[in-house]
């Protein structure tokens, strides 16, 4: 991203700031407030990963205007207030904004951020961890605009008991949002520390970005992307086309056979080398599409004639002249107007019964009838080896 420090005017002296842009040049404004409150390379790369989902980011140095940032208690919160006013009204003053504004704050910059809502013309806040909060709800608990607050289950500087007073207090307000994440401790989103929680960090990002989708924007069609993408993979196999429908680093992984590749580099050599001459004449029939706010989940039913090399469901293997037909599931991740990540799943066990290489009447497998009924759910269940246990509950008499 594009990104560049700036010199902000404000009370009690001017502050430098990061402000990074998406790509197509404008879109809504994020506030970013990240836990020690200054600008580091850390924060300039979320700033940036932000900026990808399609805001424009400003996060300012606010670390000056703190007294001992660890400790809520310590601030001068007016003397803070100033700044966070100074940077968000250069924000919406910027051309890049396309009008609304929201911040998103972790620990003690989530606290802001909260108290920022309840004093500042914000349209949404999203808070993680904030440490603190539930000594000021007499600020927040008149809050109307959308809030979502991030914990960890076990954050030992948010009690359970801190947390359901938060809860409760925000219960007035049906625009706010708040998510509790088992097993994961405070600062679970910090890459950098050992707290770091990757399976509640992605959960709480795609959270954070359907509830920005909705309180400010920006809004995407993602259905056309993915079809833009799938266009350059079997339409106009096209390699160059297929990557230029991802973000910068893209990765795609088709789980059971773990084939695919990370980096536009690595990814286009198996586009263009692997994937798309391969996939010439293969089908998909769909079954199921369900669209989120970053993610697509797509399930279908892949055919095709096993009579060239397949590297990426059956690498190694000679063409066996087999069709093969397989029910598979696509989980696709979006970054802004970009997909960034692709896993794919399918029973690699009925691909390898159906080409030969297992022996489906001696194991618990199936082949073809699985995709078939799949399409048609008119087809019996509780076939494959029913003598050995479907019969056995067969009523009598």
């Amino acid at each position: 991203m594009d990104g560049k420090t700036i010199s902000i005017s404000a009370p009690r002296g001017a502050l430098d700031a990061y402000l990074t842009k998406p790509a197509s040049g404008s879109g809504p404004a994020l506030f970013l407030l990240p836990e020690g409150l200054a600008i580091t390379t850390q924060v300039r790369e979320l700033a940036d990963f932000y900026a990808e989902e399609g805001y424009v980011v400003l996060a300012p140095n606010l670390q000056a205007r703190a007294v001992g940032c660890e400790d809520r208690r310590e601030l001068d919160i007016d003397r803070m207030m100033g700044g966070v006013a100074a940077a968000i009204a250069a924000l919406q003053a910027d051309s890049a904004c396309t009008g609304k504004v929201c911040a998103l704050g972790f620990c003690l910059g989530g606290t802001i951020a909260c108290r920022a809502m309840a004093r500042l013309p914000l349209d949404a806040v999203v808070a993680y961890c904030p440490v603190g909060l539930e000594t000021i709800l007499h600020e927040i608990d008149s809050i109307e605009h959308p809030m979502a607050l991030h914990f960890g289950a076990d954050d030992q500087l948010v009690s359970p008991a801190a947390r359901i007073a938060i809860k409760q207090a925000l219960a007035v307000n049906d625009a706010s949002e708040v998510y509790v994440y088992p097993g994961a401790g405070h600062s679970f989103t910090d890459r950098s520390k050992s707290s770091f929680s990757r399976p509640a960090a992605s959960l709480a990002h795609s959270r954070t970005i359907g509830f920005l989708r909705r309180a400010v924007g920006p809004k995407y069609d993602l259905e056309a992307l993915w079809e833009k993408h799938l266009e350059g993979e079997f339409i106009t196999s096209d390699a160059e086309a297929t990557i230029a429908t991802m973000v910068a680093r893209p990765y795609v992984n088709h789980v059971p056979t773990m084939i695919g590749g990370y980096g536009r580099e690595e990814l286009h050599r198996y586009y263009k080398h692997h994937f798309i001459p391969q996939a010439k004449g293969s089908q998909m029939m769909p079954v199921s599409r369900t669209v989120g706010s970053d993610r697509l989940v797509d399930e279908f039913v892949a055919s095709f004639v096993h009579d060239t090399p397949n590297d990426t469901l059956l690498p190694g293997v000679p063409p066996t002249g087999k069709h093969i037909e397989i029910p598979m599931v696509a989980i696709v991740h979006f970054r802004g107007d970009k997909l960034c990540k692709e896993h794919l799943y399918w029973d690699q066990a009925s691909v390898l019964a159906q080409v030969g290489l297992l022996d489906g009447s001696k194991l618990p497998v199936t082949g073809a009838e699985a995709a078939a009924r799949v399409l048609d759910e008119n087809l019996p269940l509780n076939t494959l080896r029913a003598d050995q246990w479907w019969k056995k509950s067969e009523p009598r008499g």
